[in-house]
C-alpha cells in the first residue's frame, strides 16, 4: 500500500459477463472496483465459433439491467459480444484487459484491516478489501494426454468452418460444441468423421440439434465411431480404438477438433488459497453468499463448477454477483435462484 493508495473495495478476477455483473452490482453499491481481464473483455464469448447461436434467450443473459435487443430469440456471438462491451461503457467499469492473475494472498494491514495483494503475470498488483473470482472455465479445455494432442492441425477449439472445406476433419466428443461442428463442417463441403467413447451422442446437446445430426449420420453425410477413443495422432491421420472389441482402426485427418470440454483453472484458485473437493474440483464456498474458506473471497459464475461445467452459466451466474454485494455490503443476501432445466 505505498505512497498510501487506498485499496479497491473490490477487485473482481475476470470480465466475463459475471465478472462484469460483479462490476455492475460494486458500481450500483458505490464500492470502488477494478476487473482484472486476462485476455479481452468477454475474452471465452469471443473464442466461440464464429457462427455460434446462444442456448439462452436474450432475456436471460442480459446483465446491469439492460435490455438486450436482437430481432430473433438466440443471440450470435457478435450480438453478445457487442452488447456486454456497450453495457461496460454504459456502467464506466474499470476494466484492465491482458492483465493475466497469478495469486491472491491476504495480509493485515496496519491502516486498512485485511487486505487482498492480486499479482498478475506482468508484476502490476492491485489491493482490495473483498476479492470475487469470476474466471470461467473456458481456458482450459480437457486434454487426453495423448501423442500428437499438441501438433498444429489439433485443436480444442472449433472456430468456422471455411479453412476446412474438401478437407477430412475427425472431431472428438459428442456434446453441444462437437455436434455444431460437425453439422457445420459438413454443411461447408468437409469430409467429417465424430469420435465418442460411448454408444451414442450425449444427451446434454441441444434438443434441436439432435434430429439434424442423426439423419446426417444416417445419410451417411457425417460419419460416426462411437464406442471409440483416440489413442494418437499424427499430421494426418488418427489412431482409434473401439473400447468394446479393442480393434484398432487408422482414419485419415487432416484437422482434428478435440472438443471434451473445459473446466475451471484450480491450479489459480488453489494458489489463492481457495480449498477443492479432491473428487469434483468444485471450491469450498457458502451456497448462499459464494464466501469460501478465505473470508472475504468469494466466488461468482462458473468458476464454481468445478467438473460440472453444464451446471452454472449466465443465466444463473450474473444472479451470484448480486448475492455475493449485498454480503460484502452487509445487507440481507438476494436468494439466488436454482436453475430451471433450460429449453
Amino acid at each position: 500500500m505505498h505512497n498510501g493508495i487506498q485499496p479497491y473495495d473490490v477487485v473482481i478476477v475476470g470480465g466475463g459477463p459475471c465478472g462484469l455483473a460483479a462490476g455492475i452490482e460494486a458500481t450500483k453499491s458505490g464500492l470502488s472496483h477494478v476487473i482484472l481481464e486476462k485476455g479481452s473483455i468477454t475474452e471465452s464469448i469471443r473464442r466461440y465459433p464464429r457462427m455460434m447461436r446462444f442456448f439462452s434467450t436474450a432475456e436471460n443473459i442480459e446483465i446491469g439491467g439492460i435490455p438486450f435487443p436482437i430481432s430473433g430469440v438466440k443471440a450470435n456471438r457478435n450480438e453478445a459480444l457487442q452488447y456486454y462491451r456497450k453495457v461496460a461503457a454504459y456502467y464506466k467499469l474499470n476494466t484492465k484487459v491482458f492483465q493475466e492473475v497469478e495469486r491472491v494472498q491476504k495480509h493485515s494491514h496496519h491502516e486498512h484491516g485485511d487486505v487482498f495483494t492480486v499479482s498478475t503475470t506482468s508484476g502490476e498488483e492491485y489491493q482490495g478489501r473483498k476479492v470475487i473470482l469470476a474466471t470461467g472455465y473456458f481456458d482450459k479445455p480437457r486434454w487426453l494426454g495423448i501423442p500428437g494432442e499438441d501438433l498444429p492441425n489439433v485443436s480444442h477449439y472449433y472456430d468456422e468452418p471455411f479453412k476446412y472445406s474438401f478437407t477430412k476433419v475427425v472431431i472428438v466428443g459428442a456434446s453441444n460444441s462437437a455436434v455444431e461442428a460437425a453439422l457445420e463442417l459438413y454443411r461447408h463441403d468437409v469430409d467429417v468423421t465424430v469420435v465418442h467413447r460411448r454408444e451414442d451422442f450425449r444427451q446434454t446437446v441441444k434438443y434441436w440439434l439432435i434430429p439434424d445430426v442423426k439423419n446426417r449420420v444416417k445419410e451417411g453425410k457425417i460419419k460416426t465411431r462411437f464406442d471409440s477413443c483416440v489413442t494418437a495422432i499424427t499430421p494426418d491421420s488418427v489412431r482409434i480404438t473401439n473400447v468394446q472389441t479393442g480393434e484398432e482402426d487408422v482414419l485419415p485427418a487432416d484437422f482434428v477438433f478435440i472438443l471434451t470440454g473445459y473446466v475451471p483453472d484450480s491450479d489459480l484458485l488453489r494458489r489463492c488459497g481457495v480449498e477443492l473437493n479432491p473428487e469434483t474440483h468444485v471450491p469450498i464456498y457458502d451456497k448462499t453468499t459464494f464466501e469460501t474458506n478465505v473470508p472475504g473471497l468469494y466466488v461468482c459464475g462458473t468458476v464454481m463448477a468445478g467438473i460440472y461445467t453444464e451446471k452454472v452459466f449466465i443465466e444463473n451466474g450474473r444472479e451470484h454477483a448480486q448475492a455475493i454485494i449485498d454480503h460484502i455490503m452487509g445487507r440481507e443476501v438476494h436468494k439466488v435462484n436454482e436453475l430451471i432445466q433450460r429449453i
